[in-house]
Parts: structure tokens; C-alpha cells; sequence
């Protein structure tokens, strides 16, 4: 798999199971590129839905991809603090065209105090029918929805007191 280099810019594609397009993020500067952790800034940058409408972004976000885990976070930063939108989906690759993965649908929101809701059960009850995920599929996001809890709970990874504030600065590096 190929590997972005830090301070490039790249789009980011989010596919549904049956293989079609999701979301599509226009722009992520890459703040740090390995074969298994993608970490990347934004802001205000345009998405484009499925059906064609776009929006922009209204705030900074710092992004974070693992290629061995089941989710990924966008730690979105506001006036009123960190709040951090995870997304169950399947671990990420990248083509030189895009940073890829599927959505699962399921979704975990953190507030700044760190309590969280799950999102979406009944989407991803509704696509798993429509699409057919499989159970082993099922099992391995149930699993992942577990490691995200214990991650928010322990304040691991994005959720770290000093995660956003050193990616943000680098972020606003490459920004200029």
C-alpha cells in the first residue's frame, strides 16, 4: 500500500458496503503518513454527498486512520471545546488517489466532557439487511464499538489531553 507523505494533500473517499460512494472529503493535509496510521488536518474544506450536494466544513478538525482498526475519529475543534465524531468503518488504505474506507454507519459522538452517545443503531440495522453485511462484519464492529468506549474512557489516542494540541499546531504549519 502506498504511503502519503506529510504535508500533502489528499482527498478522502467513504464508501457504503455494496461499493458505492459515500462522502467525499475535497481536501486533508497529511500531518503524519505511515502503511498504518494516517493523522491529517482540515478546515472548511467542501464535502460532496452521494446524491451530489456538497457543504463546507465549518470548523478545524484533526482526522485520525489506522489501517489495523475498526473506526475512525474526526476530533473536530469548536469555541466550546473538542468534539470528536467516530465512525465505525473498515480500516483505511490509500491509492495515491484517495484515503479510502468503508462506513459502517454506526457512529459514537464524544462531547468536550468526554460522555458519548452511540449514533445511528438503527441505520446500520437497516443497511446490514439491505446489504447483507455478514456477521463476521457484525462481530468485528461490536468488537471495535468496545475498544472505541475503553479508548474514550481511558483517554487514548485523539482523546488525549495533548493529542489535538500538538497535531493542531502542526496543522496550522502547514496551513501558513
Amino acid at each position: 500500500m502506498a504511503v502519503p507523505n506529510e504535508g500533502q494533500k489528499l482527498q478522502i473517499h467513504s464508501y457504503k458496503h455494496d461499493g458505492n460512494i459515500h462522502r467525499i472529503w475535497d481536501e486533508m493535509t497529511v500531518l503524519k503518513g505511515t502503511r498504518n496510521l494516517v493523522i491529517g488536518g482540515n478546515d472548511k474544506t467542501m464535502v460532496t454527498e452521494s446524491d451530489g450536494r456538497t457543504w463546507i466544513t465549518r470548523e478545524p478538525a484533526i482526522c485520525y486512520f489506522h489501517a489495523e482498526l475498526w473506526f475512525n475519529i474526526i476530533c473536530m475543534i469548536r469555541e466550546d471545546g473538542i468534539y470528536y465524531y467516530c465512525n465505525l468503518s473498515s480500516p483505511f488504505v490509500y491509492d495515491h488517489e484517495a484515503l479510502k474506507y468503508i462506513d459502517y454507519d454506526l457512529d459514537i459522538k464524544v462531547f468536550p466532557d468526554m460522555t458519548y452517545t452511540l449514533l445511528d443503531e438503527d441505520e446500520y440495522e437497516a443497511h446490514g439487511k439491505l446489504m447483507g453485511y455478514p456477521d463476521v462484519i457484525d462481530q468485528i464492529l461490536q468488537r471495535n464499538v468496545d475498544k472505541l468506549v475503553r479508548w474514550i474512557r481511558q483517554r487514548k489516542g485523539p482523546f488525549a489531553p495533548d493529542f489535538i494540541d500538538i497535531w493542531y499546531e502542526r496543522f496550522l504549519f502547514y496551513r501558513g
